[in-house]
């Protein structure tokens, strides 16, 4: 059995949330708010430029040729090509790239960054793979979802959210993303097996976090100005 067979047990529960969840839902059928939208658009956009210094993370730890390829070829996928969608939806909201950078991260985006970047920092080569997966996994799994469910996307105005992340592309840059923690793992004691578990369903329930952050246009609890 594969590392990611055992995970995906412990995460399916969570996984098959995010398809009831009402964010993802609307996005499944064009209901979803503009401005709902709009705020995960720019939330999600600093995410990924903390999500990509998790890769640069795991290819200076990468134990070989082949895991370091394997690290940037996620990275390189994720700058210019799954931030590429951002700034094309940006630009038909008017919004620029800079905006975008602006952007304060949420608490839960904070909150989610920094346990990764804890954990990848702290951790090996497997323990950065671990933090990666469940953000590329569970978006894959999601958009092929919503296109099962809504083969019709002619009238969505998310038709082109769902593509990518159902799309060939992100489809194989979500199985690096797999087989990487599945050759980091192969070998590894228990306990370091448990410690990765741990990593990937926490991060699972951060990505549910995310959603309702973006549903409710969540920011701060309190707003100072500073």
């Amino acid at each position: 059995m594969k590392f990611t067979d055992r995970l995906w047990n412990s995460v399916e529960d969570i996984w098959n949330g995010y398809l009831r969840h009402p964010f993802v839902t609307g996005l499944g059928d064009g209901t979803l708010e503009v401005d709902k939208f709009k705020h995960w658009l720019k939330q999600d956009y600093v995410y990924l430029v903390e999500y990509s210094r998790l890769m640069a993370i795991g290819a200076e730890k990468a134990p070989d040729l082949q895991t370091m390829n394997m690290f940037s070829e996620m990275l390189h996928g994720t700058l210019f090509g799954e931030m590429e969608l951002h700034r094309q939806y940006a630009a038909s909201f008017d919004i620029e790239e800079s905006e975008l950078l602006k952007t304060e991260p949420s608490a839960v985006n904070t909150a989610y960054t920094s346990y990764m970047l804890n954990h990848a920092q702290r951790g090996d080569a497997a323990a950065v793979a671990a933090c990666l997966l469940a953000c590329a996994w569970s978006y894959n799994y999601i958009g092929r979802a919503l296109a099962d469910k809504n083969p019709d996307l002619e009238s969505n105005p998310y038709k082109q959210w769902i593509e990518t992340y159902s799309g060939k592309d992100f489809s194989e840059l979500n199985g690096t993303a797999m087989t990487l923690l599945n050759e980091l793992a192969d070998g590894k004691p228990e306990r370091e097996l448990a410690q990765l578990e741990e990593i990937v369903v926490k991060t699972s329930l951060y990505e549910y976090m995310f959603w309702d952050m973006c549903e409710t246009q969540e920011e701060w609890p309190v707003q100072l100005n500073l």
